[in-house]
């Protein structure tokens, strides 16, 4: 398959955190936005990042703003749709997402999701890992815990997105599984999907950071 372009995705109101935008929190000498477009970049053949409001807040990042197409804070699955369809316009096959308040994903896990896709006529493939790292993910039918914001999507099934959140569907396992979406197992020491939802989360990233991470 081609290389997937790749969408950040930033649309959450980050509540846990007094709002504003996660992505923008100082991580070192860098925002965690820098570091999560340091480790995306290299992987993909082109960046955007959805995100809702003024987009000139990202203006420093050269990154195009995609908004979401359906309001009220709707979930991931809104952000996958406008990078899909953003993907569409530029006569790509498919995209890989990340979450931007996760600086410490792995550098290698655009070829990982695309091997795990070998064979699917569409691929749809989450990042998943052992269960024990974060209780409160989706759970797979197999025990894993899997990261609904990190996953390999294709372009093909936007329509079929689109539809079904129009029906009122949320929960981003429930499409997937619908569509026989696979997981790609990640077993990193750590937990290499780390999200930053509170301030005791950013001086750990901090932490973390400033070791080497």
């Amino acid at each position: 398959m081609k290389q997937p372009l790749g969408v950040i995705l930033a649309g959450g109101r980050a509540t846990r955190m007094g709002g504003g935008d996660k992505g923008l929190l100082r991580l070192g000498s860098s925002t965690i936005l820098d570091h999560v477009i340091a480790r995306l970049g290299p992987q993909v053949t082109g960046l955007a990042l959805n995100a809702n409001g003024d987009p000139a807040r990202f203006a420093g990042f050269d990154l195009p703003v995609l908004g979401d197409s359906i309001e009220g804070f709707a979930g991931p699955l809104v952000g996958v749709l406008a990078g899909l369809d953003w993907a569409a316009a530029q006569g790509a096959e498919s995209i890989v997402t990340v979450a931007a308040d996760t600086p410490f994903f792995p550098r290698d896990l655009v070829a990982r999701l695309i091997l795990a896709a070998e064979g699917m006529t569409f691929p749809l493939v989450l990042a998943a890992t052992p269960r024990g790292a974060q209780e409160t993910k989706s759970m797979s039918g197999s025990g894993l815990i899997r990261h609904p914001t990190f996953g390999l999507w294709p372009v093909a099934l936007r329509d079929d997105l689109r539809a079904a959140l129009g029906a009122g569907l949320r929960k981003v396992v429930i499409w997937t599984d619908k569509h026989g979406g696979r997981e790609a197992l990640f077993e990193e020491a750590g937990d290499p999907f780390f999200n930053v939802n509170t301030p005791e989360d950013l001086e750990q990233a901090r932490d973390r950071s400033g070791a080497g991470a």
